[in-house]
């Protein structure tokens, strides 16, 4: 397709998609890849794509084209053997003996597993478990003639294409527990980058079916899949910088001077000017990496941490950047204090809970039950940049509540709605931000572990807001909005319209005729 509109070439369409007219329909940016009905291909106008298809395959099967048959159709499948053994030290051994008698005989099953020896050498190339001058030395497992072990190691895919099978009962005397493997598989939630999706979560498909042919396995869900499940993170990216001399740079060799399009950068050694190229997944090739250490020992692993959550989704790439980070060391202080000032203000008692709440009170405790609530489920379902943002949020909410009132007086049960909000706040960073999470749970005054604490419940009761807004109009044009109680009356409804301002100047003195009511949604006043 673009090929052709490149070049001006035509485009003729030869499926016509559901609903359209094959006089009219047109391809535009994009090819048309779904099924529907053949038009523009002579014989098999008309016919469904799948009859197409069938019927293309007929005629091909049926006549000879340059005097010779074409066959019969087939399904063809790019699948190859596997070459699992590699000329290494690292890996597992691979459990078959080479006897000249006897041939290729496999490991007796009680001398399994084969162990590598520890005192292998690598001062030479190649393998060093060929060249060592004992360990492939062995007995025949069946003549008892001297024979020769295999120094082949298996590919380390091996292992970990069935890893999770293991896990179900890693002590277990046999390979596989079918009992625990049956109650605990298949796995919930697969997670890994892209390069997993497409090695690693296919060795492990093609195990899991292995080991349920061979009897080895077998889900509860009478299913062949080994997870529930599939979620592909993004990769962390980073700005990529040229020397003059066409030389990668790393980013710590990188100064910047000015900002937006007149931003450009020079080398930090020599000053010289350097190119900023494109933003590319990390890789030591092209230097665009920073040292996690570096990173850990400037702002700390739960600041790096905090910040590729909240930069965008987790399935999309995030772009790592020193402003980005530093931002989330500012919220990290701003959290802090915020704990600071509550824990300093209204220290940890064992007081009840008040029967009853000062509307301020009520407005930090709603803002923090929402705040819980929304988080909990963003986490739950892998929405890690949607939890940030709910908590930055809440943290605004909270922050500006508790303002200390002028006179020193507290209002009715702030005290214990702030230590709440306070709990909250740092039940939500935990997962995120474990380090942080603990140092504030213990500057509140807790002795345990925030980690081992259960997720607060949530008051449904105050999800609910007891408050519309309400869109005001005058002869039909808006002219502002009512925020009032969700069960006022509508005559309720209709005397604070008329009281707002901006209607009494809209109607200019005049009394109005008629007030249309609908309730929660809008006032209309007829003048």
């Amino acid at each position: 397709m673009d090929f052709a509109r490149r070049y001006n070439l035509p485009v003729v369409p030869v499926i016509l998609p559901p609903g359209e007219d094959a006089a009219t329909f047109t391809l535009k940016n994009k090819a048309y890849e779904d099924d529907g009905v053949m038009i523009n291909s002579r014989f098999l106008d008309g016919k469904s794509t799948t009859d197409a298809f069938a019927e293309a395959a007929s005629r091909l099967e049926a006549q000879q084209l340059n005097g010779r048959p074409q066959g019969a159709r087939k399904v063809n499948f790019r699948l190859r053997d596997w070459g699992i053994s590699r000329q290494r030290y690292w890996g597992c051994p691979i459990p078959i003996v080479h006897c000249i008698d006897c041939g290729a005989v496999p490991v007796a099953e009680k001398d399994l597993p084969i162990t590598l020896p520890e005192d292998a050498t690598f001062d030479k190339p190649g393998n060093p478990l060929d060249r060592h001058p004992t360990w492939k030395h062995c007995a025949c497992p069946k003549c008892g003639k001297p024979a020769t072990r295999e120094t082949d190691t298996m590919d380390t895919f091996v292992d970990s294409s069935w890893y999770y099978v293991r896990f179900t009962a890693p002590k277990a005397t046999t390979p596989v527990d079918k009992k625990a493997a049956q109650y605990w598989l298949p796995v919930d939630q697969y997670i890994g980058g892209i390069e997993h999706a497409i090695l690693h979560l296919l060795y492990s498909r093609f195990f899991a079916r292995a080991m349920c042919d061979t009897g080895h396995l077998q889900f509860a869900t009478n299913t062949r899949e080994p997870f529930g499940a599939l979620f592909t993170q993004g990769m962390v990216t980073h700005e990529t910088y040229k020397s003059q001399d066409g030389y990668w740079l790393l980013p710590n060799e990188v100064k910047f001077e000015g900002e937006g399009v007149s931003r450009r950068a020079v080398e930090a050694a020599s000053g010289r000017p350097a190119t900023i190229g494109s933003i590319e997944k990390m890789s030591k090739s092209k230097k665009n990496l920073v040292d996690p250490d570096d990173i850990i020992a400037h702002y700390g692993a739960d600041c790096a941490r905090w910040f590729m959550l909240s930069d965008s989704p987790p399935e999309r790439d995030v772009i790592w950047t020193e402003a980005g980070v530093a931002g989330a060391g500012r919220f990290i202080q701003r959290v802090w204090r915020i704990v600071e000032d509550i824990a300093d203000t209204y220290p940890k008692s064992d007081a009840a809970r008040p029967a009853t709440f000062s509307p301020e009170a009520e407005t930090v405790r709603k803002a923090a039950h929402r705040a819980l609530d929304q988080v909990g489920k963003a986490i739950e379902t892998l929405r890690f940049n949607v939890a940030v943002a709910h908590v930055h949020e809440f943290t605004n909410v909270l922050q500006t509540a508790l303002t200390k009132p002028a006179g020193g007086s507290v209002p009715a049960g702030l005290d214990w709605a702030a230590r709440e909000a306070a709990r909250f706040l740092v039940t939500m960073i935990g997962p995120m931000m474990p380090h942080l999470s603990e140092e504030c749970w213990a500057r509140l005054g807790y002795n345990t572990l925030l980690a081992n604490e259960p997720w607060p419940a949530v008051e449904a009761a105050l999800l609910v807001d007891d408050q519309v807004t309400i869109a005001v109009q005058v002869n039909g044009k808006r002219r502002g909005e009512l925020v009032i109680s969700r069960s006022a009356t509508s005559q309720e409804v209709e005397d604070a319209a008329l009281a707002l301002d901006t209607v009494t100047r809209a109607l200019d003195g005049r009394p109005a005729k008629k007030v249309i009511v609908v309730p929660q949604r809008i006032v209309n006043v007829v003048g």
